[in-house]
């Protein structure tokens, strides 16, 4: 069930036009660019691809597009997250009729289940699908966290296969690994820390950072692969800057900055989030230009 998600997927932004509607012709064609660089698979309504600005029919249709688009090439990982589990099931069955390849569940936000609620939740969302599931755990945006305990308990149920991990807690995902089994998939959310999870297990990265330089990404997961530590750390350390730099601007604006810098539009955030002054987007030009420049 598990060997085809590995290696560095774009956490792709979710592209819209100057009025703010979704741009279905732009989402394609960033999605061939990162199938180009040579990606190994396709996150969509994901955090930073603002699933929480998306009506019910925009997520759909996202998902939609990018399994047309990705066309068996590489599998789709499709956000199916919300704040109840009748919710979660609803996206999660849609994404599986549409022919995603794996749902990616975020907690649920706003409300905050206790580990015997989160347990159930997740168990209802995995036995209403045939999918492989994956719980996302991103507490610094839900204010919920995922217990170690609680995901040695998931992954007793036959179809949860693992974790996206952004919480920044490194110690927590190599617990992670240790009680998920030799099985579990242990992915990257949080660009700083890929190159030690991998030391720690993991499967991979759902990166931001990929939006804006997959070949870089991919550069530091083929090196870290080849046993090349020293050199996988020196392409690490070129890019912690570009994460640093969301202290720029309200997130997810920055990524979506930096890719309209780099050639790779895919316009605005919506409101209520506002594009960077003009002082703090040249900060950031200057962040890329040095990544650029990097060797």
């Amino acid at each position: 069930m598990t060997q085809h998600f590995h290696g560095v997927i774009p956490a792709m932004v979710t592209p819209f036009d100057a009025n703010g509607n979704f741009d279905e012709a732009r989402t394609r064609e960033l999605i061939e660019g990162y199938l180009d660089a040579g990606v190994h698979g396709i996150s969509v309504a994901g955090s930073q691809g603002e699933f929480y600005f998306l009506s019910l029919e925009e997520h759909v249709r996202l998902i939609e597009i990018a399994v047309e688009t990705v066309d068996g090439r590489v599998p789709v990982y499709a956000g199916t997250g919300a704040p109840s589990t009748r919710q979660s099931i609803a996206l999660t069955q849609a994404a599986e009729s549409i022919g995603a390849d794996l749902a990616l569940v975020i907690t649920p936000y706003f409300v905050q289940p206790n580990a015997d609620e989160l347990f159930d939740h997740y168990r209802a969302v995995a036995q209403a699908t045939r999918l492989p599931v994956m719980i996302y755990n991103n507490p610094p945006r839900t204010a919920v966290d995922v217990p170690v305990g609680l995901f040695k308990r998931c992954m007793e149920v036959e179809n949860i296969v693992g974790i996206k991990d952004s919480s920044g807690d490194l110690t927590q995902f190599a617990e992670y690994m240790r009680v998920g089994g030799k099985s579990a998939l242990g992915f990257c959310g949080r660009d700083t820390l890929f190159l030690s999870m991998l030391l720690h297990g993991g499967s991979g990265a759902i990166s931001p950072a990929a939006n804006v330089f997959p070949q870089r990404v991919l550069k530091l997961y083929e090196l870290a692969r080849a046993g090349r530590w020293g050199e996988a750390r020196a392409v690490h350390d070129q890019l912690a800057p570009l994460r640093a730099a969301w202290a720029l601007g309200s997130f997810p604006v920055v990524i979506k900055e930096a890719m309209t810098l780099v050639g790779r539009d895919a316009g605005p955030a919506r409101a209520p989030i506002e594009g960077l002054p003009p002082a703090k987007r040249e900060k950031l030009r200057e962040v890329l230009e040095t990544i650029q420049a990097s060797a």
